[in-house]
Formats: C-alpha cells, structure tokens, sequence
C-alpha cells in the first residue's frame, strides 16, 4: 500500500508540474500574440525618436531623419494629430531662421500639399542622399554651414520621376545640424 501512495503522489504530482509548464507555455504565448496586435506604424516609429537625447550627428543623418518624415506624410496613413505631430518634428530639425520665415499656415499649406499628392496617387517611392564624402562644408557670417544633396524618387502608378534637391544645413549653438533651406537641384525622369 504504501508504494501505492508514493506512485499516486508521484503521478498527482506530475500533472500538477505539467498543468503549471502548460500555464507558463499559454501565457508566454498570448504575450507574443498581444505585441504583435500592438504593432507600430511608420509615422509613430519615427515619432517615438527622442531627439534630445538621439539627435541625428552629422548633416546627412539629419536629411536622412527628415526624408524618413517625409515619407511618413506622402506615404502613410495617419490621424490629423499625427499629421501635426510630424510637422512639428520637422521643424525641430529646421533652423531657427527657416522656422521664423514660416507663419502659422505652416500645418494647413502642409496638409493642402500633401492631400494634393494623394490625390494624384504621388508617393515618395525612396530617397538618396549624398555620399558622406559629397557633403560640402563652410562657414557663413561666422557659423558652420553644410550643403548636400538628396534625390528623391516619385512614383505615380508605374512611372517613376526623380527629383534632386539641393539642402543647406548649419549648425546651431548646441552643435545640433539643422535645415536652413533647400531648392530643387535638377529634375530627371526615369
């Protein structure tokens, strides 16, 4: 009898041990099910950048992080609060003087602009940047300034139009690069 008891307390304790493993497996599963729900979308990731302690370190970092926002406002889907969101993140990345020249219509000359290339099925297909070794640096009225370039490619349907534009950075008291302007270099098409 009394193995009869250490073979039913084996046994009782043994469906205890795989009723807690089959617990454990069923709740690290539903965690990895609940975080693929919450998935992020492309303007929330490049929102979620905390510049003031990862702030872009070189000009072509900086066009980089603003083609990427660019993108997010031609490309993607958003609500009208992460469409402010998004232009208020560029202007953080814009020069003092760049952002003193825009007036309070910035948001709404930015919404016409960006529904208007919706609207025409325009969507800013990729970017390019200049090569670390193209950027040309300066100084103007005493302050460190940079020039480069980006192409932009465009894609309507199945055609395809490259736009190459011209940016001028300059570097701020914190040592930030920050956009001071930009013009378009040339267009060329595909």
């Amino acid at each position: 009898m009394r193995r009869f008891k250490g073979v039913r307390g084996m046994l009782v304790f043994l469906a205890l041990l795989a009723m807690l493993a089959g617990y454990y497996f069923y709740l690290s599963n539903k965690a990895e099910k609940d975080g693929e729900e919450a998935e992020v979308t492309k303007a929330q990731e490049v929102l979620l950048r905390d510049l003031s302690r990862n702030y872009p370190a070189s000009p072509k970092e900086v066009l980089r992080y603003y083609s990427e926002i660019l993108q997010c406002m031609y490309n993607e889907e958003y609500s009208e609060e992460e469409l402010e969101q998004l232009a208020e993140r560029a202007m953080e990345i814009c020069d003092e003087e760049l952002v003193a020249f825009q007036s309070g219509e910035y948001v709404k000359r930015l919404q016409e602009d960006v529904q208007a290339y919706k609207n025409q099925g325009v969507q800013i297909s990729s970017y390019k940047t200049s090569n670390s070794t193209d950027v040309e640096y300066f100084n103007k009225d005493g302050r460190e300034c940079a020039s480069l370039f980006c192409t932009y490619t465009l894609r309507m349907g199945t055609s395809l139009q490259a736009i190459e534009e011209i940016f001028i950075l300059r570097k701020d008291e914190d040592g930030h690069w920050k956009i001071l302007g930009w013009d378009e270099a040339k267009t060329l098409t595909d």
